[in-house]
């Protein structure tokens, strides 16, 4: 009865795809099935008679289904096995605002720690050498993933102009990548800050074993709590201000004011809505992000963001949309961590592996589609006459 209804769910569609039940009864849809959805139980039947892709991912990751196939083509098989266009519907009902207590400094860090802090040896079984953990910059469609986020870390450099001598915040350093690289390649002294234990640690000993104590300092710490008399001439924060919260988006702003110096250059990289009230992404993707994946995270637009910049006094000075750039780059994290994926299976389980590969998979589709933006931000601190100095054209950046 459950395989009779699920089969007449699917329409009678033409798809490269089988599906296995768990009676052993092979359904085959199409001429071409390079993708083999395998039904582990008449429970995994019936939640994916109406599939959304929230449910596919949920039940990929609760071992209620298997899917074997290219991941390119799981992908684009999964969104047209759901209602045409859901994804791309924007939930504007009701109010978010109960999710302030998400985004106490208690709870940030128990979810940043749920992300970050799974093991060290698993992120460098498919990130670059540095680690870096952020959309990379291909300045050419052959570049190594190590070529583009070396391209990135310069790219973010250029546009914050800095100078040998001065100092900077990275708000979410991550493992590193643009602390280091900011000292080593500009001479500034940089100062990064993450709530991640073992992001922390892992930093200590790279600034250790390069030498470059009393150039690069790590702070276990929220970006709350940086005392104000810490001032900086650039600030950047990569891959961090999702994590923010909608609600908090003002007082994150605040803050960088605070903390910059006037005419101090501040790079503000993250991923963003493509809709200008979206709550999120539809279809069950958001839901499953949040429990499975980034627990917190909020996504607002661009414009958003350069709103609430600009009631901080911060003054907009060049907006890039980096978003192929961000599929690109998940599309090579997923590949790496499928080459790997015996040893990633043995470091974080089969469930947590699971996790990673179709949320970084649902992304880069997702950034090939346009659900989501990935947009630098460039703002200034005017000085106190209401000048900002900046080149009048971007050829310290493209040249």
């Amino acid at each position: 009865m459950m395989i009779n209804r699920f089969k007449s769910g699917l329409g009678g569609q033409s798809l490269p795809l089988s599906i296995r039940f768990w009676n052993g009864e092979t359904l085959r849809f199409g001429e071409r099935a390079s993708v083999l959805l395998s039904l582990n139980s008449a429970r995994a039947a019936a939640s994916l008679s109406k599939p959304t892709l929230g449910k596919f991912a949920r039940c990929y990751v609760e071992g209620e289904i298997d899917l074997e196939g290219d991941i390119h083509e799981i992908l684009s098989l999964g969104e047209k096995l759901c209602a045409e266009g859901e994804c791309l519907v924007q939930d504007k009902k009701g109010s978010q605002a109960w999710k302030w207590w998400r985004h106490t400094r208690a709870r940030d860090r128990k979810n940043i720690s749920y992300h970050y802090d799974v093991s060290n040896d698993f992120y460098a079984l498919w990130l670059d050498q540095k680690r870096v953990y952020s959309c990379a910059y291909f300045r050419h469609p052959d570049d190594t993933l190590e070529a583009a986020q070396e391209a990135k870390l310069d790219h973010i450099c250029k546009k914050l102009m800095l100078q040998s001598g001065e100092s900077l915040l990275d708000i979410g350093c991550g493992w590193g990548g643009l602390v280091l690289w900011a000292a080593q390649h500009y001479g500034v002294h940089a100062v990064g800050i993450t709530l991640s234990q073992n992001q922390h640690d892992y930093v200590r000993e790279q600034v250790k074993a390069r030498g470059l104590e009393g150039r690069v300092e790590v702070r276990l710490m929220d970006y709350r709590d940086v005392p104000p008399d810490m001032q900086f001439d650039k600030i950047a924060s990569v891959g961090m201000f999702e994590h923010v919260g909608r609600g908090n988006l003002d007082g994150y702003f605040d803050k960088i004011f605070s903390l910059l110096k006037p005419g101090g250059l501040v790079m503000n990289h993250g991923i963003t809505a493509a809709g200008l009230d979206s709550r999120g992404l539809g279809s069950g993707i958001s839901e499953f992000i949040d429990d499975y994946v980034f627990p917190g995270g909020e996504l607002v637009h661009a414009a958003r963001v350069i709103e609430s910049l600009a009631r901080s006094g911060l003054e907009c000075l060049d907006a890039e949309n980096l978003r192929p750039h961000y599929a690109r780059t998940l599309w090579q994290w997923v590949h790496r961590l499928e080459a790997h994926s015996s040893e990633a299976r043995r470091l974080i389980g089969e469930q947590k592996y699971r996790i990673w590969r179709i949320y970084m998979a649902g992304s880069a589709h997702a950034f090939d589609r346009g659900w989501m933006a990935l947009f630098q931000i460039l703002a200034g601190k005017p000085l106190a006459n209401g000048s900002l100095p900046y080149p009048f054209t971007r050829d310290h950046v493209y040249t």
